[in-house]
């Protein structure tokens, strides 16, 4: 078809001429409305941003997969022209929709291939067969049924946290991090809390309040270099978008920190409290990435090989995979993750995350710890079944716990203070039911499994009811179960 008469067609279907406008008036209206929105959205909005990410390794991997569907028409992949064609039009023009794109690259003919694209998007209705799949299989374990009233989640952090400034050896700046006293007297592991990839301190405040009111003190670290202040670099245009290369300095923040309190430079953690009781590696996303990596587990060997195969196409229901698969880049990962450390990790809680290309065969079994790891249904950057479900079978420590939760997202742990809600507001199809009747739950289920540390039957196998939201724990052998019970997953490496 002609470029020039599409972009006609797209601009106004019902008086368009030529034989484009009579085979398209054979979509569906709903099909036909949509290919008009696609046709007319830009695909880049800010041309600082734009040049940014075709800098990072993500942009490159993408752009490569996208000239695998559109090639020339001796069957050459585009990946590189379209680059190049890319970062030309940016320079002329501040945004770039697709069918402009097309008309700049330097070629007379492209061929879309449909076969292609036809199979990548069959991605979205086997990750939704799948989750399917997954919930029936969760009713066939026929766990006891609980239900728990709601523990209240702070509003407001009272009493503040203490900010303290870190002289760290990998910075040129002292490294900020937030400490919450425990308001009770006991000797109970402290906990070191992540944010994730783009998330900063006070979107995990709510959690850090929670936990230090019940007994347990909190550490919350910021990463400068892929916190919000970064994300909002690379959205200005000022620097690539932070990525798996920022895994070397969240590593040696972590140890940092850890450092500190075992010299007491963290100060006292409240009554009785001295922070020599151990620590809990805490995280949400990459942050729970940087705990496992932190108590120990190591990437497997052979990641080359099973990112060539998991990025054959673009990860569209996993897009964790893309970190993953840069961490290949990242040569000084296994020195950090091998470092001594003086503090002995007690245990590690991770909120929606992800490694299944890093540890297919052991997961987590290298972990001599308990591991709770918490997953959503409606995860659509960590899908639960292979970035949870499949590591966690493999688990060591008996009192080691799998959370799926129904109608959570990626973003449900996530709380936004001066919004008060989740990041993103996008309805619950995308980003789940309500975050704050999650974070309720969440918080329920992890002072009952930091309890179960001393107590096992704290934190039994079940099904959980709690503000109309069921959640699902599990032990190795149901996780064993129900991986079992679901048909193979093609899309999994």
């Amino acid at each position: 078809m002609d470029l020039t008469e599409l972009e006609a067609w797209s601009q106004d279907p019902e008086r368009s001429g030529g034989d484009l406008r009579v085979w398209l008036s054979l979509l569906d209206p709903t099909s036909r409305e949509g290919l008009v929105r696609l046709l007319q959205a830009p695909l880049l909005e800010k041309r600082s941003f734009g040049l940014q990410l075709l800098s990072s390794w993500t942009g490159e991997r993408i752009l490569d997969q996208v000239g695998a569907l559109i090639t020339t028409a001796d069957g050459r992949s585009t990946g590189a022209l379209l680059q190049s064609t890319l970062r030309q039009v940016l320079r002329d023009q501040n945004s770039v929709t697709a069918l402009e794109l097309l008309k700049a690259v330097p070629t007379r003919q492209l061929v879309l291939r449909l076969d292609a694209l036809l199979s990548l998007a069959q991605q979205w209705p086997g990750q939704i067969a799948l989750q399917r799949d997954a919930l029936s299989g969760l009713q066939w374990l026929n766990l006891p049924r609980l239900g728990r009233h709601p523990a209240p989640v702070p509003d407001g952090h009272s009493p503040s946290p203490r900010r303290l400034m870190l002289k760290v050896v990998h910075r040129s700046t002292p490294l900020a991090v937030e400490v919450w006293p425990s308001q009770r007297s006991g000797s109970s592991p402290w906990v070191l809390l992540m944010p994730g990839l783009g998330g900063d301190p006070d979107q995990l405040g709510w959690l850090a309040a929670a936990l230090a009111d019940r007994g347990w003190p909190v550490v919350v670290l910021e990463h400068p270099g892929s916190d919000a202040k970064a994300m909002q670099a690379s959205l200005d245009g000022k620097r690539p978008p932070p990525g798996a290369e920022s895994l070397p300095d969240r590593l040696a923040d972590l140890q940092a920190v850890l450092s500190a309190g075992s010299r007491g430079e963290l100060g006292r953690f409240g009554p009785g409290q001295t922070g020599e009781e151990g620590v809990v590696l805490m995280g949400h996303s990459l942050g729970a990435l940087t705990a496992l990596l932190g108590a120990g587990l190591k990437p497997e060997d052979g990641l080359e090989r099973r990112c060539r195969r998991a990025l054959e196409r673009l990860p569209l229901t996993n897009p964790s995979q893309l970190l993953q698969c840069q961490i290949q880049e990242v040569p000084e990962l296994a020195r950090l993750t091998s470092r001594s450390r003086r503090t002995p990790v007690t245990a590690v809680v991770g909120f929606n995350s992800f490694g299944a290309l890093l540890w297919p065969r052991a997961g987590l079994k290298p972990l001599r710890i308990p591991v709770m790891l918490v997953g959503g249904s409606l995860d659509l950057i960590t899908p639960a079944i292979n970035e949870q479900l499949r590591p966690f079978t493999r688990v060591s420590d008996p009192r080691s716990r799998l959370v799926l939760i129904q109608g959570a997202s990626h973003f449900s742990p996530v709380r936004i203070p001066e919004q008060n809600q989740a990041v993103f507001q996008l309805g619950e199809d995308l980003v789940g039911v309500e975050p704050r009747r999650v974070q309720n739950l969440l918080l329920n289920l992890t002072v009952d499994f930091l309890l179960s540390l001393e107590q096992p039957q704290r934190l039994s196998p079940q099904e959980r009811s709690q503000e109309g939201i069921r959640a699902w724990v599990l032990d190795r052998r149901r996780a064993r179960d129900l991986l079992g019970w679901l048909p193979r997953d093609p899309d999994q490496p």
